[in-house]
């Protein structure tokens, strides 16, 4: 195959790899078994570079979206398999694309006489398996599927000759909020639960468009009423308590389809809301109390002049700034909100995509702003 055109994928390949080396020998040491196979520097600057070229292509006007693994036939289980295996050419990904662009369906890539091909789609693979997805023109993820979930974490965001690689690291910093974890991928809020939430619904809110933003507050507690306007027009009464009572089923209930399609649905449902002009309220049990909600000072309190904003990734260090640089109204309110409660969680979306969460940090005793938004795509 020629050499890859895309000089970032070049660029990238060897901080790639080296992820990849580290967590499957990670992994092997606790005996985790059926795991990929680790892809080679060439590899993975010929797929990116692949991946690349085909997501600026059009086939009858419309943006291929497609989902790349590194995995062989027959370390995918139940995998389509086509009779002759296609070159790794854009132009043939293009076209194959909208067979293949529904969610959890990867086109299989493996060697074969010494070339990538093509050789057919799966809808399983192994844990730590290479997977780039083209997300829009010219922009591009890298992840992995993680274990022992399944969920899949994202390693790096290349738009362009922008270069995005994530830092696990941020995982460690104080305060660091569940969610966050969550999407780089090392907690999962105990053994019984392998689901974020609010991973979720962030994930709905940045893809309706419109932007949003969600308050998380303690079940029981009434606080968060002396930050807000009143009356509440769209108050919930009693509370709706429909996506806490799926996450209450048996771990056993939790691995049946139907169970996974009726969250996809309830959480859909309550990043809609978020559309609406206001925010939504939530109990820290995932029961609604509110949407469309106006977000107001707390009486007494002082307006906030300095939020810490820092981002997972690898050479983003901590800012200090304040609230007016961070974004628009949503996020001037949502600052104020949890500046005045200091136990609630803000999840904010811009209609650009940007998504930030907003938490109090006792270690900074200021609101900190983690940008999530590379680790959502």
């Amino acid at each position: 195959m020629s050499e890859p055109t895309y000089a970032t994928a070049r660029e990238v390949a060897a901080s790639v790899q080296r992820h990849f080396a580290l967590h499957l020998r990670l992994a092997r040491d606790r005996g985790v078994t059926r795991l990929a196979t680790e892809p080679d520097p060439d590899t993975i600057a010929t797929m990116i570079d692949a991946a690349f070229w085909a997501s600026l292509r059009r086939e009858e006007g419309v943006m291929p979206k497609i989902s790349f693994a590194f995995v062989s036939p027959d370390d995918a289980r139940q995998p389509l398999t086509f009779e002759s295996p296609l070159p790794l050419y854009p132009a043939s990904l293009a076209k194959l694309a909208p067979a293949v662009e529904r969610p959890g369906i990867h086109l299989g890539v493996w060697r074969e006489d010494g070339d990538l091909r093509v050789w057919g789609t799966t809808r399983d693979l192994p844990p730590l398996c290479f997977v780039i997805e083209v997300v829009g023109s010219g922009l591009l993820v890298v992840k992995h599927r993680s274990e022992p979930f399944g969920k899949f974490v994202n390693v790096a965001v290349l738009e362009g000759d922008a270069i995005k690689i994530v830092d696990e690291a941020s995982a460690k910093i104080p305060d660091c909020p569940g969610v966050v974890k969550s999407l780089l991928g090392v907690d999962w809020q105990g053994a019984g639960q392998p689901v974020n939430v609010l991973v979720q619904v962030a994930a709905s809110m940045r893809q309706h468009g419109r932007g949003g933003a969600i308050l998380v507050v303690p079940a029981g507690v009434d606080g968060w009423h002396e930050s807000v306007v009143h009356p509440i027009l769209y108050s919930v009464r009693p509370a709706y308590t429909g996506l806490s009572d799926l996450l209450s089923r048996s771990a056993h209930e939790r691995e049946d389809h139907e169970w996974q399609d009726e969250l996809r649905r309830a959480v859909d449902a309550l990043a809609g809301l978020s559309a609406v002009d206001g925010a939504v309220v939530i109990t820290d049990r995932y029961e609604l109390l509110a949407f469309g909600v106006k977000i107001t000072r707390r009486r007494g309190s002082t307006p906030v002049e300095r939020v810490v904003v820092t981002e997972p990734i690898e050479g983003s260090g901590a800012q200090t700034l304040t609230p007016a640089q961070l974004g628009g109204t949503r996020h001037l309110s949502a600052v104020q909100f949890v500046h005045d409660q200091r136990d609630a969680i803000a999840l904010v979306a811009s209609q650009d995509g940007r998504c930030t969460l907003f938490r109090w940090s006792q270690h900074e005793d200021l609101v900190h702003a983690h940008r999530v938004e590379a680790l959502l795509l």
